[in-house]
């Protein structure tokens, strides 16, 4: 593996590594930027292929959160760590533990919280060695499950893309396909329901996918149609890499606007779909609202603020659209150029 040559192609930075073999764990921080104050992420605990294929996840995943924090306008950098889920039999807590010393031993470089395949429990375990963790339970002075924020946050640019694109002052009757109701997909649902919008939904797991439809009147399609349906928005909202050459040719909605991180599959899908004449709505400044919500922990949390900033998606993602069309740029090249350029006041 060519570790430095992907640490100079995603502009890095620095990256750590942990082997705990009485745990099994193995781990990987991978720090991206941190000019704008301590580097804030998930930790992500799912199977791999290869170590190379974890790595690669931890950097684009990193560098994609400085990308949301600082056009969230947190005083944070951007950081992701990941946990290679063993194939064998753990103790959850014990690895857990071990995790935390590793982020521990960092310093407050860089500060945790959950991402895929982690929850609230596992945070929990976090702070019993490090204070270096967000997104733990109430009780304990943190916001408990960040999934909520990032669906309110995903569902303001989603009125934002209706409104620029459509010409809608509400989401009602607009037609969504969400692709993955999990712990944001579930709540995306939930919020677009409240405000009248139509929705279709597509999981790995028939039961979400049928409690979308009990709660929420979802229409369930199959998960490999769920790109191809005539709809106005499609919402990835399950792992990343959904835009893609298969997937892009065969996408009626005029927005696309979801919850996923790396959503694009490489750059180019970004200039494909703008080229499509779709209104893309960059991931890392439509999903920012769960970062948003668990960087409040840091300063003391204040539930009023977290959703006050949240819904400041709405104005990031019309400013977005409106310098895309004016320059006849595509979105993602436009979210990329605003935060390169607060970095650059902070070099």
């Amino acid at each position: 593996m060519d570790l430095f040559g992907h640490l100079n192609a995603y502009d890095y930075g620095e990256v750590h590594f942990k082997l705990d073999k009485a745990t099994g764990l193995k781990a990987i921080v991978a720090i991206h930027d941190s000019r704008l104050g301590p580097a804030l992420g998930g930790c992500r605990f799912i199977e791999y292929a290869t170590d190379e294929d974890a790595v690669i996840d931890a950097l684009r995943l990193a560098r994609g959160m400085t990308y949301k924090a600082a056009l969230a306008g947190l005083a944070h950098g951007g950081g992701k760590s990941v946990i290679i889920r063993p194939k064998q039999h753990f103790d959850r807590v014990a690895l857990f533990r071990a995790f935390g010393k590793f982020v521990d031993d960092l310093g407050g470089h860089y500060i945790t919280a959950e991402d895929s395949g982690t929850g609230l429990e596992d945070m929990e375990v976090i702070r019993t060695v490090t204070k270096n963790v967000t997104g733990v339970d109430v009780a304990n002075g943190g916001s408990g499950d960040p999934s909520p924020f990032t669906a309110l946050g995903v569902r303001r640019g989603i009125e934002a893309c209706v409104k620029f694109a459509l010409g809608k002052d509400s989401l009602d009757g607009v037609h969504v396909a969400v692709q993955g109701v999990g712990h944001v997909g579930y709540h995306l649902c939930k919020e677009l329901h409240a405000q009248g919008a139509k929705i279709s939904v597509a999981d790995v797991d028939p039961l979400k996918a049928e409690r979308a439809t009990r709660e929420f009147g979802a229409s369930v399609v199959e998960l490999d149609q769920i790109t191809a349906i005539a709809c106005d928005v499609f919402a990835p909202c399950a792992l990343g890499s959904a835009l893609n050459d298969a997937t892009i040719p065969r996408l009626k909605a005029k927005i696309v606007a979801g919850a996923a991180n790396n959503q694009l599959a490489q750059p180019r899908h970004g200039d494909d779909l703008h080229a499509r004449g779709i209104l893309y709505a960059p991931d890392y400044a439509i999903n920012a609202g769960g970062l948003v919500n668990v960087a409040q922990e840091v300063l003391g949390y204040d539930a009023g603020r977290s959703r006050e900033k949240t819904l400041k998606i709405y104005e990031t993602i019309f400013e977005i659209a409106e310098r895309s069309q004016k320059m006849a740029a595509p979105t993602y090249r436009i979210a990329d150029m605003l935060v390169e350029e607060k970095l650059a006041t902070m070099s």
